[in-house]
C-alpha cells in the first residue's frame, strides 16, 4: 500500500500545480505529450510485457486488453453523454477516467508482486510517479474552466483516486495470494489497454490541439517514452 501511495500521490502535485501554477495551453499540450510518451512506455515495458511474461494463455492476455478498451471506452461515451449540452469540457473527466482504469489495476499489481517478498519494481513505481503528474495537471486544468469545478472539488476528486489505488494495492496482495498467474495477467492487461485507448482519444489529441498542431509535440512524447523506457531497462 505504501508502494502504490508514492505512486499515486504525484496526482495531488500534478493537481496542487494546476492550481498555482498558470498554464497556458501551448504549455499544457507538451506536458500532455511528455506524459503521453510514459505512458506507452509503461504499456510496452511494464504491462503487456509481464503480463505475456507470466505465462497465461494469449488469448487471456489478448481478450483483457480489450476489455480494458472497451470499458474505457464506455465510460468516457458515459462522461460525454452527461456532459452534452451543458458547455463543460469533458476532456477533463476522460482523463480522471483513464487515470483510475490505469491506477487501480496496477495498484493491485504492485500488491500482489509483494506476495513472494519480491521488492516493488522501482520502474513500475517511478513510471506510474511521473505520469501521473502531466495527467493530474492537464485534468485540472480543464476542470478548472468549468465554473461548477472548485480546486477543493478537484483535490477531492484526486484524494478519492489515491485513496482508491492505495487501498487496490493491499486488496490485490490479499486477494491474489493464491491466485492464478492469469489473473495476474489479465489485470496488467486490462490497464494497459484502458491506458492505449485513453492515450488515443484523450491525451495526444488534446496535445496537438493545445499546441496548435505544433509538430515537436511528437518530440515532447518520444522524450518522456525515452525516460521512461530508461528507468524500465535499469531494473
Amino acid at each position: 500500500m505504501g508502494w502504490a501511495f508514492v505512486g499515486a500521490s504525484s496526482l495531488l502535485i500534478g493537481a496542487g500545480l494546476a492550481f498555482v501554477v498558470p498554464i497556458t495551453k501551448h504549455v499544457l499540450g507538451f506536458v500532455l505529450a511528455f506524459g503521453a510518451g510514459v505512458l506507452i512506455s509503461a504499456v510496452a515495458y511494464e504491462l503487456v510485457e509481464e503480463a505475456a511474461g507470466f505465462g497465461a494463455p494469449p488469448l487471456v492476455v489478448a481478450g483483457s486488453f480489450v476489455a480494458g478498451a472497451l470499458v474505457f471506452l464506455a465510460g468516457d461515451l458515459f462522461i460525454d453523454k452527461r456532459l452534452k449540452g451543458s458547455g463543460s469540457e469533458p476532456g477533463g473527466l476522460g482523463i480522471v477516467l483513464g487515470a483510475v482504469l490505469d491506477g487501480i489495476p496496477e495498484s493491485i499489481v504492485i500488491g500482489a508482486s509483494l506476495i513472494n517478498e519480491d521488492s516493488a519494481s522501482v520502474a513500475v513505481v517511478v513510471a506510474v510517479f511521473l505520469s501521473n503528474i502531466p495527467e493530474a495537471i492537464a485534468a485540472s486544468s480543464d476542470l478548472l474552466r468549468d465554473p461548477r469545478w472548485s480546486k477543493a472539488r478537484i483535490f477531492l476528486l484526486w484524494s478519492i483516486v489515491v485513496a482508491a489505488s492505495t487501498l487496490a494495492a493491499g486488496l490485490g496482495y490479499a486477494a491474489l495470494k493464491n491466485a492464478s498467474p492469469a489473473w495476474i495477467s489479465a489485470i496488467q492487461a486490462f490497464s494497459a489497454g484502458a491506458i492505449l485507448t485513453m492515450l488515443a482519444d484523450e491525451m495526444i489529441p488534446e496535445a496537438y490541439e493545445y499546441t496548435d498542431h505544433d509538430k515537436t509535440v511528437g518530440v515532447a512524447l518520444a522524450f518522456g517514452f525515452a525516460v521512461s523506457a530508461g528507468l524500465s531497462f535499469r531494473t
